[in-house]
């Protein structure tokens, strides 16, 4: 089976798409997943204008944040000009989940309603308790200013948890 993406007769890995349903994944190969994360070759992604096309929602997404990301190239916007996407595949497109900074003790990226649980036990200042390691705190808030504090309930309380003691579940 080919890339999803450039067709190429290569090894596969599954590519999972953020931003939509859980289990959405496409399998492509090991140049498209190093383009997507890095920095891409233009050349390469000619390959969208048929991919593009795809019926599969999860490679149409993709191929749609790619040409946004390549829209400095001419022929990359006008293929964005040619793509339809179904008001719930464009919405999935659009949804792309940015870093905030806040990142767990082993540099996992956190957002905003994740669940976490110390790694450490933590004595609550003027809440007269300790907070036990283990303890899973759910529904986190990001303190939007400071990417090293994370807000969350324990034992009732909201506190403000430093993000080098937690792990994100």
């Amino acid at each position: 089976m080919p890339c999803a993406l450039c067709s190429a007769d290569a090894p596969l890995t599954a590519y999972a798409v953020t931003g939509g349903p859980a289990d959405a994944s496409v399998d492509l190969c090991e140049t498209c997943i190093a383009q997507i994360e890095g920095e891409p070759d233009p050349n390469h992604w000619r390959c969208l204008s048929s991919s593009m096309w795809s019926e599969e929602p999860a490679v149409q997404v993709l191929a749609a944040r790619m040409l946004k990301r390549l829209s400095d190239e001419d022929w990359a916007r006008d293929l964005a000009d040619q793509l339809w996407l179904d008001d719930d595949t464009r919405a999935w497109a659009e949804n792309v989940p940015q870093e905030t900074g806040h990142k767990d003790s082993n540099g996992v990226p956190l957002a905003q309603g994740d669940t976490v649980v110390l790694i450490k036990d933590l004595p609550v200042k003027g809440g007269g308790f300790t907070a036990k390691r283990g303890t899973a705190v759910r529904g986190i808030s990001l303190v939007q200013d400071n990417p090293a504090h994370i807000e969350g309930r324990v034992e009732g309380q909201r506190i403000v948890i430093l993000t080098e003691f937690v792990k994100k579940r």
